[in-house]
C-alpha cells in the first residue's frame, strides 16, 4: 500500500497514526462511555483558553461553518446589527451569513493584505450606537493575515458590545485566553490546529450570554442554546453525533496536551512556517504577506510568472510527489497556499519545499536548487 500524501492544507490535514487508529471503534450515541468522551472533549477545549467556570463549549455536527452560522443565528437577536470587517474570504462568508439570516449588516473593507484596525471598529462603534455586535475572522484562511484580536476585544468590550471571534485557523496553536480578552463567543473546528479530523464544530460562549439566548435562533438543528441544555441535561448530543470524529478528537486533544499545549504546538507551527519561507524564497517563489502579519498557519504565495504555470497541473506535480497543496482563494493576483499544520511526517518541510521546486521544474519553469534549510 502506497502511503497517502501529506496534506500541506489548513484542513482537513494530515493526522496521527494514534487519531486514525482511535476512529475503528464503533460507538453508540447515547451509550454512558460515549457521553463521557463528549464531556472530556468539551472540558478540554475550554481548557485551551482558561474559560472554565466562565464558558460553555457546545459542539456542533458539521464543518465549522455550521457552527459559525450557529453563533451568529443564536446569539445575534433578529434585531442585531452586526459589523463585520473584511479582509478575506472568510470574513467575506460571515458577511454572507448575516445577510441569509436577515441580521442587519455593516462592513468595512481592507484590502486582502491588510490587518483590520482596532482604531476603525472603534469609530464604527461610536458613530452607529445601533451595532449590537462584531464578528470577527481572528486568522483569515485565505491568505494567512493575523488581525488583532486582543486590541479589538478591548475596543468592542469598552463600547458595550458583542465579540463573536472567528478562530478556525488560530484556536489551540495561537494565544486567546478568555480571562483577558473580553469575547461572546469564539468558534473553532476539530479538522485544524488541533489535528483531529472534520466533521465538528464547537463554540466557547460566554455562559450569562448563552443564558439570555433561549428562542433567539432561527433554526432547530443549529441552535446552540438548545444544543447546550439538552447536553447539559442529559449528557448526549440532541441528534446522531459523529462518533468516530468524537472520539478522534477526543484522541487529538490527549497527544495535544502531552506534546506541550498550546506552547508547543504553536512553537512547531512557527518553526514549519520559518523554514517553509525560508526554502520558497530559495526557490525564488514570493509569499504573499510581510513577515509582520503572518500569521504561522499557512503561507499564501505569489504564482510563478510564467506562461507555463497552471495551478492544476502544478498541483498533480506535487502530488505524485508525496505533497498536497491549495489553491489560492484571492480576488486580485493568482496565488497557492501551503499550510504549516498537522503532522507533515519524516520528510517535513523540507521535502515540501524539494516537491515544490521539482514540481515547478516538471512544467518547464527553471527555479534555483533549494538552499539548504536550517534543522
Amino acid at each position: 500500500m502506497t502511503a497517502d500524501p501529506i496534506l500541506l492544507t489548513p484542513g482537513p490535514l494530515t493526522t496521527s497514526l494514534r487519531t486514525k487508529q482511535s476512529m475503528l471503534h464503533d460507538w453508540g450515541s447515547w451509550d454512558g462511555d460515549f457521553n463521557a468522551i463528549t464531556a472530556r472533549v468539551r472540558e478540554s477545549l475550554l481548557r485551551i483558553i482558561h474559560g472554565e467556570g466562565t464558558h460553555e463549549c457546545v459542539p456542533l455536527q458539521g464543518s465549522g461553518t455550521f457552527s459559525v452560522e450557529a453563533a451568529i443565528g443564536t446569539l445575534v437577536p433578529r434585531s442585531g446589527h452586526v459589523l463585520v470587517p473584511l479582509n478575506g474570504a472568510y470574513c467575506q462568508r460571515i458577511a454572507r451569513i448575516c445577510q441569509v439570516l436577515g441580521r442587519r449588516l455593516t462592513t468595512i473593507a481592507y484590502a486582502e493584505d491588510q490587518p483590520v484596525r482596532a482604531s476603525d471598529i472603534e469609530a464604527q462603534l461610536k458613530q452607529d450606537p445601533s451595532i449590537t455586535h462584531v464578528a470577527l475572522v481572528h486568522c483569515e484562511t485565505s491568505t494567512g493575515i493575523l488581525n488583532p484580536l486582543t486590541e479589538i476585544a478591548a475596543v468592542v468590550a469598552r463600547h458595550g458590545r458583542g465579540l463573536i471571534v472567528d478562530a478556525m485557523s488560530s484556536f489551540a496553536a495561537l494565544q486567546i485566553d478568555a480571562r483577558t480578552t473580553p469575547f461572546d463567543a469564539l468558534i473553532a473546528a476539530s479538522g485544524k490546529c488541533l489535528e483531529g479530523v472534520p466533521g465538528i464544530g464547537f463554540v466557547l460562549v460566554r455562559r450569562s450570554v448563552l443564558e439570555r439566548c433561549e428562542g433567539v435562533s432561527h433554526s432547530l438543528a443549529m441552535d446552540l442554546f438548545d444544543q447546550w441544555t439538552y447536553m447539559t441535561r442529559t449528557t448526549q448530543w440532541r441528534y446522531t453525533p459523529p462518533t468516530h470524529v468524537v472520539a478522534a478528537l477526543d484522541a487529538a486533544l490527549a497527544q495535544y496536551f502531552e506534546e506541550g499545549g498550546l506552547e508547543a504546538r504553536g512553537a512547531r507551527y512557527a518553526a514549519n512556517c520559518s523554514q517553509l519561507l525560508e526554502g520558497l524564497r530559495g526557490l525564488g517563489l514570493r509569499s504573499f504577506l510581510p513577515a509582520a502579519i503572518q500569521a504561522p498557519i499557512i503561507v499564501t504565495v505569489h504564482a510563478p510568472q510564467d506562461p507555463r504555470y497552471e495551478f492544476k497541473r502544478f498541483y498533480q506535480a506535487v502530488k505524485e510527489r508525496g505533497f498536497i497543496l491549495y489553491p489560492g482563494k484571492l480576488t486580485t493576483v493568482e496565488t497557492f497556499r501551503v499550510g504549516c499544520m498537522g503532522q507533515l511526517g519524516a520528510a517535513g518541510v523540507p521535502g515540501a519545499v524539494t516537491a515544490i521546486g521539482a514540481g515547478l521544474e516538471s512544467l518547464g519553469i527553471k527555479v534555483p536548487r533549494p538552499q539548504r534549510l536550517s534543522a
